[in-house]
């Protein structure tokens, strides 16, 4: 069999990252109780504040500590107090205490491919944070090669693959976000696997090719074994 480059997405491709990113969500609007405003409305509200934020701080958990904080000064009908502020900042800063559900068949699937394939994780969000949660989850074994960017965009691929002198035409990149791990791929001139997540992050949805030469969907990560 061939050999590849396999590129794997960390969050929500490796293990469960946004549901505990929604369960903060939801203490905040409870804490929040608002008179009018739906969850949804709300989220409409933190989903503008974290678009902005996200181009100068970035992602993860302390970052979405300060998007919670900035939507309740926002919103909140009431005067606020900093044990408000700190309140908010709590439910995301939890976050960072959790140790990662490493998603059904992901070791035995990694530990399988690591024998036929050179294996990379690439992921977006705080450094010191996603190297906490692999070193968490016991994958890191698996994988000759760990990239942390702040972005995941076409000129991120084009570089890790020039960087690690990947060649395209045998490179795929794994994960379950069409915004940040298909479509910039394959922009890049790189294969792509998507495994679609029942939770992927709103901000990471975007409609994915129906057909492309260079496109495999799989509905769970161990079927990646068939095909590799």
């Amino acid at each position: 069999m061939e050999s590849f480059y396999l590129i794997f997405d960390a969050d929500d491709t490796l293990w469960e990252n946004n549901i505990y990113f929604e369960e903060a969500f939801v203490h905040f609007c409870d804490y929040l109780a608002h008179s009018s405003l739906s969850p949804d409305q709300v989220r409409s509200v933190l989903d503008e504040v974290e678009i902005v934020n996200a181009k100068i701080h970035g992602y993860g958990s302390r970052n979405f500590a300060r998007n919670l904080a900035q939507c309740f000064q926002h919103l909140a009908e009431r005067d606020i107090c900093e044990r408000d502020l700190e309140t908010v900042r709590e439910y995301a800063y939890a976050i960072l205490e959790r140790t990662p559900e490493v998603i059904e068949g992901v070791e035995e699937t990694l530990a399988d491919l690591v024998r036929r394939h050179e294996l990379a994780l690439f992921t977006k969000g705080d450094p010191d944070e996603q190297k906490l949660k692999l070193d968490r989850s016991g994958l890191s074994r698996f994988f000759g090669h760990v990239g942390i960017v702040k972005e995941k965009h076409e000129q991120a691929y084009r570089d890790l693959t020039i960087g690690r002198n990947y060649s395209p035409e045998r490179t795929w990149m794994i994960g379950n976000s069409p915004k940040s791990d298909i479509n910039p791929a394959l922009s890049a001139g790189l294969s792509a696997v998507y495994v679609p997540h029942p939770r992927t992050w709103s901000m990471e949805k975007e409609d994915v090719p129906e057909r492309h030469p260079r496109l495999l969907t799989i509905e769970r990560i161990t079927e990646l074994t068939r095909h590799f």
